[in-house]
């Protein structure tokens, strides 16, 4: 059985070119989506991909209605195979059902990896290159020590709540007590 999966990425978008499509293709149950592909949360997928049995494809337009990134796309389309379950893009022609769209995934999955691999390499040798020069690695703290200071000043009079101190200083009241432990009580035994 065809199991349609059509998405929009707003509200105000239309999805009936990607129904019309689905349905020439002989989809017999077409699951429809207004969220965007970023969203790991997607309900309407996630119905479908329950809703199929062992021998059904998972039909989609372009494979970017399915997946953001190519990473997503193979977790997905790896997961169908595990349940002896096709997947078929309409636009790039690509069947997991087929040998030779086996062969597209399984060349879409290497490049993925690769490209995983780079980034870590070219990240690790950025790393060791600041090392070298004596620069670590991170964010720079979100305060500084004359921003503690100012925050423990104002902090020490009741009438400042903490929310009012961390908008003057710009920071998220989080962020104040990541700095200052405790909060209001260690600055009194501080004194």
């Amino acid at each position: 059985m065809f199991i349609g999966y059509a998405r929009v990425s707003t509200q105000d978008q239309n999805p009936q070119m990607q129904l019309d499509a689905l349905k020439k293709a002989g989809c017999e149950k077409i699951f429809v989506e207004k969220s965007s592909g970023a969203k790991r949360e997607r309900p309407e997928l996630k119905a479908a991909l329950e809703y199929m049995r062992t021998g059904d494809i998972l039909v989609v337009w372009k494979l970017d209605r399915l997946a953001r990134s190519i990473k997503q796309l193979i977790e997905t389309v790896e997961d169908l195979e595990n349940k002896d379950m096709g997947f078929r893009s309409l636009t790039e022609t690509m069947d997991t059902t087929t040998s030779g769209g086996r062969l597209i995934f399984h060349i879409f999955a290497g490049l993925a990896e690769f490209e995983r691999s780079i980034i870590r390499e070219r990240t690790r040798a950025g790393l060791e290159s600041a090392k070298a020069r004596g620069r670590l690695g991170g964010r720079p703290p979100a305060m500084q020590k004359k921003d503690i200071v100012a925050a423990k000043a104002m902090l020490s009079d009741q009438k400042i709540t903490v929310e009012q101190v961390a908008e003057h200083l710009g920071v998220a009241p989080s962020t104040l007590y990541r700095h200052i432990p405790g909060g209001r009580s260690n600055i009194a035994e501080e004194t």
